[in-house]
Parts: structure tokens; sequence; C-alpha cells
């Protein structure tokens, strides 16, 4: 993303690594404080049960409508080693997928 477009971002699309070793997608506006109230036990049912969870990947969106297409395709449309490949392919190191306990 060019560094112009960095102060249009309106909503992020975000991968969570839960404590099971599963993967999380969502979405916000405000990516610190949506991460810290999963990890409060107070975001996602999902998580909840999961904790704690650690981020693995964020985008950052001009609109809402954006990130929810993210997370809808990621979470939908995605089999798990469809999810791995696209976090490989943003860079992500697949020592990162492993369980955190």
């Amino acid at each position: 993303m060019e560094n112009n477009k960095l102060t249009n971002i309106k909503a992020y699309f975000y991968v969570l690594l839960c404590n099971d070793g599963t993967f999380y997608g969502g979405y916000t506006t405000n990516l610190n404080k949506r991460i810290e109230t999963h990890n409060k036990g107070q975001g996602a049912k999902y998580t909840k049960a999961r904790l704690p969870v650690k981020l693995l990947y964020s985008e950052g969106f001009e609109d809402k409508n954006s990130a929810l297409k993210r997370e809808y395709w990621f979470k939908n449309k995605l089999t798990r080693k469809q999810k791995e490949d696209f976090l490989l392919e943003h860079g992500i190191n697949k020592k990162n997928f492993t369980r955190q306990r």
C-alpha cells in the first residue's frame, strides 16, 4: 500500500492465531483496541474459548465494506491450507502458525 493511502484507512481486516492453533479472521475500525478486547475475553465467542490470541496479519482498507468482504472471503471461502498459503504469500513465517501453549 502506498504511504499516502495510509491516512485514508478506515477499517482493517485481521487474522489472529488462537491458542488452539486455529485462525480467526475479523474486521475492525480500531485494530489495537480490538486485539486487546479479544484477549480480555470480550471479543467474539470463537476467540473467548481460545485465549490468548496473537495478531498474525492485518490489512487496511479505505472503507468498511471492503474489509468486511475480505473477512467473509477468508472465513467462508478458504480451507485451512489456503489460509496458510495466503499468510505465507503475505510474508508471515510458517513457524508463527504453531500453537501458543
